[in-house]
């Protein structure tokens, strides 16, 4: 350990009232914190990935670009560790000190010019990190730059306006955040509870992930791929990891779309509706992923009511996101995406009637069995062919 005393800084007395936005009254869901975190170290090893391309002196070469999560259920402390870009003491204070790269006087100006709860700016501020704090009662972040000339930093807070910075030794290349749960948290420090969190939001990040040493199993996000590049098994195994089905899907649908917002979209039409099996209406099954993040895994009217049964993924890097990435306010946008979606699968059913007769009428017989099926689009008029 350094024995040189940490450099203590104040946050500004707007990064104050940001964090207390972020820490009290931004996010509903407390776990959303596992998702901002993994996402952040995702970032960072992406961002070492490219800069090793065109730069040939990396420290600590030799390390893999994963992330590590681990956890100690008895002191309630949970460590996520990424070996990224990692960050130069400059880089700390830009990054971790400031909260919002354009200026947290900006952001909170941005906030409020719609009313208090103005949330159309992901993306346009980083404040995910600080999620931490909605359930920490102090955060440590042990950094070292990629670059060989750098110091190994801590950066300390317990979120009370003010954090410190000192030297320390060893640590890796990346970053690595350390923090104590607070008393009524401590049970996301259990590993099956970390695990859930971590498939629920972070299955898709394409970086290997390590959950207390176990290897935790990722999934390729397929829709961000070439259709040449899939076989039929993978479409299969995909649909069923994602619908958490153990049927084969009767087709699907992938394709990329640019107006009116840059999408990427993977539908699956399952063989059968569970509701005529007596479950119950059925919720809508297509999730909303921002980079392969997930937003939202119900979201309303992203599809037409009588497509509730499908299953399947929408991505779009392009989502005008609430800054908690927790759900869209656009519902402009979502009728945009819902014709552009719609017309593409009515597209698809055309194409399945001339050319796979049987399984285009047994789509409709699955339509058909939809208790009180309503179909109002204008476009959807689909009859059984000979």
């Amino acid at each position: 350990m350094s024995t040189q005393k940490p450099e203590r800084h104040e946050f500004q007395a707007e990064v104050k009232q940001v964090l207390d936005i972020v820490v009290h009254s931004l996010y509903t869901d407390k776990e959303i914190f596992v998702r901002e975190l993994i996402s952040n170290a995702s970032d960072a090893t992406e961002k070492l990935r490219h800069t090793q391309l065109s730069e040939k002196d990396i420290f600590d070469a030799d390390l893999d670009l994963e992330i590590q999560v681990t956890s100690d259920e008895e002191t309630g402390t949970i460590t996520i560790q990424d070996f990224g870009i990692g960050m130069t003491h400059a880089e700390l204070i830009e990054n971790l000190g400031t909260i919002a790269h354009s200026g947290s006087k900006a952001f909170l100006n941005a906030l409020k010019a719609d009313g208090e709860r103005n949330e159309n700016l992901i993306g346009q501020f980083g404040v995910g990190f600080y999620s931490v704090f909605m359930v920490a009662d102090s955060v440590k972040v042990y950094t070292r730059t990629w670059q060989l000339e750098g110091d190994c930093l801590c950066w300390s807070s317990n979120g009370d306006g003010a954090y410190e910075i000192e030297q320390v030794e060893d640590v890796r290349r990346g970053t690595r955040i350390v923090f104590v749960l607070k008393d009524e948290y401590k049970e996301f420090a259990q590993k099956d509870k970390l695990e859930g969190i971590i498939k629920r939001y972070s299955s898709f990040v394409q970086f290997p992930i390590k959950v207390d040493g176990d290897e935790f199993k990722t999934v390729q996000a397929l829709w961000l791929k070439g259709k040449s590049d899939i076989t039929d098994e993978e479409y299969k195994e995909f649909y069923k990891f994602q619908a958490n089905a153990f049927d084969d899907p009767r087709f699907w649908l992938h394709f990329a779309a640019d107006a009116p917002i840059s999408i990427n979209t993977l539908l699956f039409a399952p063989t059968e509706n569970q509701e005529s099996f007596g479950f119950g209406r059925m919720e809508p099954g297509v999730a909303l992923y921002c980079r392969k993040v997930l937003i939202d895994s119900e979201p309303k009217n992203l599809l037409p009511d009588w497509l509730r049964f499908v299953r399947g993924v929408v991505d779009s890097a392009d989502l005008p996101l609430n800054i908690s990435r927790e759900s869209m306010q656009d519902s402009a946008l979502i009728q945009k995406l819902n014709k552009v979606i719609t017309k593409r699968f009515l597209k698809t059913l055309e194409e399945k009637a001339k050319k796979e007769p049987e399984v285009y009428n047994d789509f409709l017989e699955v339509l058909r069995r939809l208790p009180q099926r309503r179909c109002h689009h204008r476009l959807y008029a689909p009859r059984p062919v000979a």
